[in-house]
């Protein structure tokens, strides 16, 4: 069972395997010293493109997210820089708690840090620090105004240095890791207009601060990859919480999430349905080509030609709407089949047909 959770994660994280010999864990502090000098970063604010996180770390990280429950947490990751990624092959917790929207190291997270770096270099592990992440709990991955300016200050005296969000509540309700790893632009430079990112589900309250630092950092891409010496660790792992996994109910467990995530909804569509008035003058419009019509769509070009595929106020609230079902029929089919695994009688045990139409709703 936890080999086939394991497994599970694997796939829904996408996660590769490295050889553990490959170049990048052959560690060189002369080669690493020599790229800093030469910082091709501070030339191109978009050197680096890429972030490989260690599917260890990563649990680590997203364990330590999940323990702070509402409150936002936050951490440091330690790896090395190679061709423009950051390999992130560790991470540890500070000892900081913030509130529901914000959270800053103190004196004694700064503290632990230097202790911790310390003991790694008594341990023979030479990875340096090389970025910071924190959790958002339930409002995606995204930098707010706080967090620009943190990371800036580190790029500013620690770089390279990578920031990397995480949203606790949206990972258990998907069941994929909800990650996002970012860097900020120097101050004064203007990035490039770029065609507009998959969508991305902001509460309300949040919309504004979202917005308004929206151009001051890019997004890197996010990896994960494991190597052949983690998978016993890795199993250990799976060994020791699948239990309570299978034992638990993300319906239940979520559900503070969800009635956030219903109440924000309302509130989105109340906002759209005053944006729109009668006349519907908040939909996008496009025309259809002329040749392309026949009989009364003719007639009608000029009063409805077709909705646009850009997104609009009402079709932003139908993609929050479709990922909230979506998340919750997930979650009501899995405690379903769990009840139909341990409380169904052997006599009357499913057979493939049986379970496949519980899977689909028809029973």
């Amino acid at each position: 069972m936890s080999s086939t959770a394991r497994k599970t994660f694997d796939l829904n994280n996408e996660v590769m395997s490295v050889d553990p010999a490959a170049a990048i864990f052959q560690y060189s502090r002369e080669a690493e010293k020599l790229l800093e000098e030469q910082a091709p970063w501070n030339a191109d604010p978009h050197y680096f493109h890429t972030v490989k996180i260690s599917a260890v770390a990563l649990i680590k990280m997203v364990t330590h997210a999940r323990s702070g429950g509402i409150y936002e947490i936050m951490g440091v990751m330690y790896g090395r820089i190679r061709d423009g990624t950051f390999w992130i092959m560790d991470a540890a917790a500070l000892p900081v708690q913030g509130t529901e929207t914000r959270v800053n190291a103190g004196n004694e997270a700064f503290e632990y840090m230097v202790n911790f770096q310390s003991a790694n270099e008594e341990a023979g592990k030479n990875e340096l620090l090389r970025g910071w992440y924190h959790s958002h709990p339930g409002y995606g991955c995204w930098l707010s105004g706080i967090d620009v300016n943190t990371q800036l200050n580190n790029q500013k005296h620690n770089d390279p240095y990578l920031a990397v969000v995480i949203d606790p509540n949206r990972t258990v309700s998907a069941g994929k890791v909800e990650i996002g790893a970012f860097r900020t632009y120097p101050e004064g430079y203007t990035p490039p207009s770029s065609s507009s990112s998959s969508y991305q589900s902001i509460p309300m309250d949040k919309i504004e601060d979202f917005g308004v630092h929206a151009n001051a950092y890019y997004p890197l891409k996010v990896e994960i990859y494991k190597t052949k010496l983690d998978e016993q660790l890795l199993d250990l792992l799976w060994n020791k919480y699948w239990v309570a996994t299978l034992s638990s109910s993300l319906l239940a467990s979520n559900r503070e999430y969800a009635t956030s995530q219903v109440n924000d909804l309302n509130a989105k569509l109340q906002a759209a349905s005053q944006s729109l008035g009668s006349s519907a003058s908040g939909l996008k419009l496009k025309s259809i080509p002329a040749g392309q019509m026949t009989g009364k769509a003719k007639g009608t070009q000029k009063e409805f030609a077709g909705v646009e595929e850009e997104d609009t106020a009402l079709s932003k609230v139908a993609k929050d709407s479709s990922r909230i079902a979506t998340e919750a029929h997930n979650g009501m089919v899995a405690q379903l089949l769990k009840d139909r695994l341990f409380n169904t009688p052997l006599t009357t045990a499913l057979d493939e047909a049986s379970a496949r139409a519980t899977v689909q709703g028809k029973r």
